[in-house]
């Protein structure tokens, strides 16, 4: 049975790898305040200790605006203490499993972007996250690095955003000249749990088949829901954030099985 020590175990992504991973491995799970990835030594000492075959990291800075302003921050959890963790994997024979994003690419293909293409990120949350991929490739550890993109799950997203401002009203306006694949946190764990298994390395995208707007993302969450609020497209000029983002974030999956697609995902995540 496999060892794995999963970081970041509160959040979207960890929640849904906890309950994937926990039946077919010896998974440790841990939180921010349980195990910081900013600690270093006691995450070295905890991987000493545990001596896991993988270790799983769904921590990150994830504050896409904040990110402008908080940059050291960003730099140090998405980049510093990825670099480490790839250190430990080198030093001990251990694998890691590591989370990137659509935002690493800027956005200028309207077909996508494949694995090998050339990242070259609009905002700095992908500028950090780019610089963790790369501490990765430089430390010559054993990876997989999964890029995923829009993804939704058991916390807070644009999907409860959006069935928050539904209650509240009865017409939303919601960017529609931003396109990219909606991704279930479920299906990227189960994926996950299939590389570990079959022990695959590289980067891979994981997202759920098939692309949408922003707008038509929201759409398609009340018709599920059958809501009758109405949406009303805008440009994102109409709707300034303090980071860039994309316009063309679908991630083209040329190495891995197809995944089901992003309004399956999503009947089955708010049925």
């Amino acid at each position: 049975m496999q060892k794995i020590l999963l970081l970041g175990k509160n959040g979207q992504l960890g929640k849904a790898l906890g309950k994937e991973l926990s039946g077919s491995s010896d998974l440790k799970s841990f939180a921010k305040n349980e195990l910081d990835i900013l600690d270093f030594s006691k995450v070295a000492e905890t991987c000493g200790q545990l001596k896991p075959d993988f270790i799983v990291n769904a921590a990150a800075y994830t504050a896409v605006d904040r990110a402008e302003t908080e940059q050291a921050l960003a730099m140090k959890i998405n980049s510093e203490a990825v670099g480490n963790l790839a250190k430990i994997c080198k030093n001990s024979g251990m694998k890691l499993i590591h989370f990137s994003t659509d935002y690493v690419f800027d956005g200028k293909h309207d077909e996508g972007f494949e694995e090998d293409d050339e990242p070259k990120p609009v905002n700095f949350y992908g500028e950090s996250k780019l610089a963790g991929e790369r501490e990765i490739l430089d430390s010559g550890c054993e990876f997989a690095i999964l890029r995923t993109s829009w993804l939704f799950g058991d916390g807070q997203n644009f999907v409860t955003k959006m069935l928050e401002l539904a209650r509240k009203n009865s017409e939303i306006k919601v960017v529609s000249d931003q396109i990219g694949c909606p991704t279930f946190a479920k299906d990227l764990a189960q994926t996950t749990k299939k590389i570990i298994l079959e022990n695959v390395s590289g980067i891979f995208h994981v997202t759920n088949s098939g692309t949408t707007s922003w707008a038509d993302f929201a759409r398609k969450i009340f018709e599920i829901k059958n809501l009758p609020t109405k949406v009303s497209d805008i440009p994102s000029s109409e709707f300034p954030t303090a980071a860039q983002r994309p316009k063309v974030s679908i991630l083209q999956n040329t190495k891995l099985p197809q995944l089901r697609s992003w309004e399956d995902g999503l009947e089955e995540y708010l049925m």
